[in-house]
């Protein structure tokens, strides 16, 4: 059985990215769900590789504390001054230890790289058995790129820099993305061979080429169509820019996949996002972090929907929801704002202007309207009266308020935590429930109403309310008869 050779990947990361203007590493932008520094992480994972190590140096405390949220099992190299991509490298190695196999070093601000473009790269690096691979695009301007100068039989001579590059050099066309793939055992001794005799004072990677060529070692390059792969991010104008473009492939994916997007152009959707085929997406949906949903479900328009596992068939209108769960044929909206911890289970709604928080609302429940419901458990078939509210903070702690199966709540219900309200049980409009109410049972708290005949026109005399008041009685025989009733009885 053929051993699989071994690979280690080195993520550049560690430049300070002052064209942001930022107090944020560069890296630490997010695009599409993920920080800079992230997608290069995920798409270099594809490779497989037996270890990663990433170059931190600028502001590198924060690097590594998201490196430990995203990926602990990464290294982190320190390169405490930058002293350019040959140096970066150095460093990697020193944490990766005496290592053989294949070296591969990509950029910690190329977030529109594939996993797939990374695979055939390095596929190709190994199958051609050379020594160093470069990966390179052809551009219809390549001005401000290094140029591959390469030899009759493809293979690659040189990486010229433009400032350095001739007329003839400089009307090629195929550039440098900086990403390559060499052995690591020589390309670690290769590197304590480079030198800094340059403007910058700073040792490049791009001159193991240089070396390579000079020992009469294969050197070659491996040509990605989509450009767009290899291009970096510098600033604010180009983070918007890619961020864009890489949403563009995103909306792209899902719709080939068997999702309807109805308007890509207003559609945001993050990078680890899952949607089921046949499912819906309306105008004004942005869909964030690690959000799934599944077939024949309706989501939006106007909805942001992150962290969310929302199930088959279910509908999501003009909904702003975070860490919850929607079961199969669970409907919410419009206007409806889900907080952490809700679940609606198959079947049940939360309607029209209804904020939930860490409730469970058991399957077909409903809560239609205007109602805020937190810390609650709504169980199986419930009906939640219009204006309904968990009063579920006593000004120190949270407690429950638990609603029985196919209870039903009238309007304008207070429920004061912790209570429960039985199996079946009804309640009145109006009612404020401080006591627990056993399965069955009515529960009212108002009072007897009381009317104040002439009450405005004794106390709100000379106002519009009291002018409409008096017209009503002169127009209404009804309650003029009663008036003088009133007045025999005196």
């Amino acid at each position: 059985m053929t051993e699989q050779p071994t690979t280690s990947v080195i993520v550049l990361a560690a430049g300070g990215g002052t064209r942001m203007r930022s107090r944020r590493p560069k890296v630490l932008h997010p695009i599409a769900g993920r920080s800079l520094v992230g997608h290069a992480i995920a798409a270099a994972r594809a490779v497989r590789p037996d270890q990663v190590a990433v170059v931190v140096g600028h502001q590198r405390e924060q690097v590594v504390e998201h490196l430990g949220e995203i990926a602990p099992d990464v290294l982190h190299a320190v390169q405490a001054e930058q002293l350019g991509t040959g140096h970066a490298v150095s460093v990697a190695f020193e944490v990766l230890g005496d290592v053989d196999g294949t070296a591969l070093v990509v950029y910690g601000d190329v977030p529109l790289l594939s996993a797939e473009t990374l695979e055939e790269f390095l596929a190709n690096h190994r199958d051609s058995e050379r020594a160093l691979s470069v990966l390179t695009a052809r551009v219809p301007d390549p001005h401000g790129y290094g140029r591959i100068v390469r030899r009759p039989d493809g293979s690659v001579e040189a990486i010229v820099e433009e400032k350095d590059a001739s007329d003839e050099q400089r009307a090629i066309d195929e550039i440098n993305s900086g990403i390559v793939a060499f052995d690591a055992r020589w390309g670690r001794s290769a590197l304590s061979r480079i030198g800094n005799d340059n403007a910058q004072g700073e040792y490049y990677l791009t001159d193991l080429v240089g070396i390579a060529v000079a020992e009469g070692r294969q050197v070659g390059a491996f040509v990605v169509d989509d450009v767009a792969q290899t291009e970096g991010v510098n600033d604010r104008v180009q983070l918007a820019r890619m961020g864009a473009e890489l949403n563009r492939r995103i909306v792209e994916r899902h719709l080939r996949a068997g999702v309807t997007v109805i308007d890509p152009a207003t559609t945001w959707i993050d990078a680890d996002v899952a949607i089921g085929t046949d499912t819906v997406i309306r105008p004004g949906t942005q869909l964030h972090g690690a959000t799934t949903i599944g077939q024949d479900a309706e989501i939006g328009p106007d909805t942001t929907l992150t962290d969310m596992e929302v199930g088959d068939g279910a509908s999501v209108v003009r909904t702003h929801a975070s860490l919850s769960v929607v079961d199969a044929g669970a409907t919410l909206g419009p206007f409806t704002y889900v907080r952490p911890g809700t679940h609606v289970q198959v079947g049940g709604k939360l309607g029209a202007f209804v904020e939930a928080k860490n409730t469970r609302v058991g399957p077909g429940a409903k809560v239609p309207h205007l109602s805020y419901v937190g810390d609650g458990e709504i169980g199986e078939g419930a009906n939640i009266g219009a204006g309904t509210i968990f009063a579920n903070y006593d000004g120190v702690a949270k407690h429950r308020t638990t609603i029985g199966r196919h209870a039903r709540t009238a309007s304008n219900n207070t429920f004061v935590a912790p209570v429960t309200v039985g199996d079946g049980a009804f309640t009145g409009a109006g009612t404020t429930v401080r006591s627990d109410v056993p399965p069955g049972a009515l529960a009212v708290s108002a009072g007897p109403q009381r009317t104040m005949e002439g009450w405005v026109a004794a106390k709100r005399a000379g106002t519009p309310s009291a002018a409409a008041a008096e017209q009503a009685l002169e127009n209404d025989p009804t309650t003029a008869q009663r008036s003088d009733d009133q007045e025999s009885d005196q």
